[in-house]
C-alpha cells in the first residue's frame, strides 16, 4: 500500500462567511497543492472539506498520515466520536444531529477506504506544512469570487 503524506487547514473569513481550504499531498518527493472556497460556510467545514478533498486525489487505496490543526477533525476520529454519531444516527449524546453529517458521511467512507492516521498538529506555529495549508486557505478567501 502506497505510504502518502497530508497537511490539511481550513479557514473562514465570518464564521459563518466566505470560507477556505488548503491541503498539501506527499507521495516519493512529490508535493501536490490543493485548495478551494465557498460562500457562506464555517471554519469546521472547511477544515473537513480540505481533509475531504485531500482524500479524494488518492486514486487507490493508500496508507496516510494526515497533519490537521483541526482538534474538531482529529479528536471526532481520535476519541471515536463519529463512529458513535454513526451508530445514533447521526445523534451526538445530547440527542441533537450532528453538525455537518454530510460531511463527516463523506469522510468516514474514505477512511474506510485508506488506512488513516489523524495525527494534531498546533495551529500557526512553526510548522512549515501547516503554514503553507494556511495560506492556500486564506489565499482561497481572499481570491474568492461570488457566482
Amino acid at each position: 500500500m502506497k505510504k502518502v503524506t497530508i497537511y490539511t487547514d481550513g479557514a473562514c473569513s465570518g464564521n459563518p462567511g466566505v470560507g477556505g481550504w488548503g491541503a498539501v499531498l506527499m507521495y516519493n518527493g512529490v508535493e501536490k497543492r490543493i485548495s478551494g472556497a465557498e460562500d457562506n460556510t464555517t471554519n469546521n467545514r472547511m477544515e473537513l472539506l480540505a481533509v475531504i478533498n485531500a482524500l479524494e486525489c488518492l486514486k487507490e487505496p493508500c496508507e496516510v498520515t494526515l497533519y490537521s490543526d483541526s482538534a474538531y477533525t482529529v479528536n471526532a476520529f481520535l476519541n471515536g466520536w463519529v463512529y458513535e454519531w454513526e451508530k445514533s444516527g447521526w445523534k451526538k449524546a445530547d440527542k441533537k444531529p450532528v453538525l455537518n453529517d454530510d460531511l463527516w458521511k463523506r469522510l468516514l467512507s474514505l477512511t474506510r477506504t485508506h488506512k488513516v492516521e489523524f495525527v494534531k498538529v498546533k495551529g500557526h506555529a512553526d510548522n512549515e506544512y501547516n503554514n503553507v495549508c494556511d495560506k492556500l486557505a486564506t489565499d482561497a478567501v481572499k481570491n474568492f469570487k461570488k457566482a
